[in-house]
């Protein structure tokens, strides 16, 4: 049976994407954007749920919409989904919390590593580092990317960002690059080009460093900036570590805004359908069964175990 499913943002890149998904999973998207509804007006957020089932907000800068749009879900009692990949808006959607099941970060950053990472550990209560890399063929950022980006630095005053020490840090030390052994051959990465990841991967796992690498190539294509084309593809590379064992998990596909919409839209189909764990703020590998929920997700991304 399908839902009425609000879409925030639903002209953006993502949020095309997302109203498709919906539609192809035979749900009624109810898309809107700010001519209807801004973040600071509340009433008309209100208005924008009537009918729906959930929300999926795909709208950003997410410091600006998420708290907002939230609370306006909450106020409805419906269940709440966003693509933010903003460490910072990620994190002050975990500090509020919720009366209603909210996923932030439910997108190819964020999102999936966490998923990844999740079933990587299997069994394991607790690991010593988790390392998540990166390979896309080139980075074609869109505009709200690009703007994204710009909040979070801005709101960090320009400093870099690492999770380390089970704490997240802010430091200005220079970026490193060192070489990735991707399933694809080797590739050189930038260390510490921290994601939403280490928001999502420590709200729930006992894992005290979490650290991002991006290919190179990739970062260079983010500081250009280039009209999008052709989609890239990626591979996600996750290894946990505990001692002297590991375990890994990689991800491939192609574009990540396309995939950023099944990874949401399932979220989603989930909450309506009482497939998750907890009420509340909490990232996808706490609120779903992990290794169920990247099975679901075959007709888009391919994950492989490897030694």
């Amino acid at each position: 049976m399908g839902h009425n499913i609000a879409v925030y943002g639903a002209s953006g890149t993502t949020g095309s994407f997302v109203v498709a998904e919906l539609e192809k999973r035979g749900h009624t998207p109810l898309p809107f954007g700010r001519a209807h509804a801004t973040a600071d007006d509340p009433a008309a957020l209100d208005r924008a749920l009537t009918g729906a089932s959930a929300v999926i907000n795909t709208a950003g800068p997410f410091a600006t919409t998420a708290l907002p749009l939230l609370a306006a879900a909450e106020r409805a009692g419906i269940p709440y989904v966003d693509v933010a990949a903003e460490i910072e808006a990620n994190a002050d959607t975990f500090a509020r919390g919720a009366k209603i099941p909210a996923v932030p970060a439910m997108a190819f950053f964020g999102g999936l590593s966490d998923l990844l990472v999740t079933a990587a550990m299997a069994d394991w209560t607790t690991a010593d580092e988790a390392h998540i890399a990166y390979n896309l063929s080139n980075w074609q950022p869109t505009p709200g990317t690009l703007t994204a980006g710009r909040v979070s630095r801005e709101r960090r005053n320009g400093r870099r960002v690492r999770f380390h020490e089970s704490e997240l840090q802010y430091h200005d030390d220079t970026p490193t690059t060192l070489d990735w052994d991707f399933t694809d051959g080797t590739r050189q990465v930038i260390a510490e080009f921290s994601m939403a990841d280490v928001i999502t991967i420590p709200s729930h796992l006992k894992i005290p460093s979490v650290t991002n690498y991006m290919s190179l190539s990739a970062a260079q294509g983010l500081q250009a900036a280039a009209e999008r084309q052709e989609p890239e593809t990626f591979e996600v590379d996750v290894r946990v570590r505990r001692a002297d064992e590991e375990r890994r998990l990689t991800a491939t596909g192609k574009d990540i805004y396309a995939v950023s919409a099944p990874l949401a839209v399932e979220a989603a189909e989930r909450l309506l359908s009482g497939r998750f764990t907890t009420t509340g703020v909490a990232s996808a590998g706490k609120m779903f069964d992990a290794p169920d929920f990247l099975n679901s997700l075959t007709n888009a991304i391919q994950t492989k175990h490897s030694s």
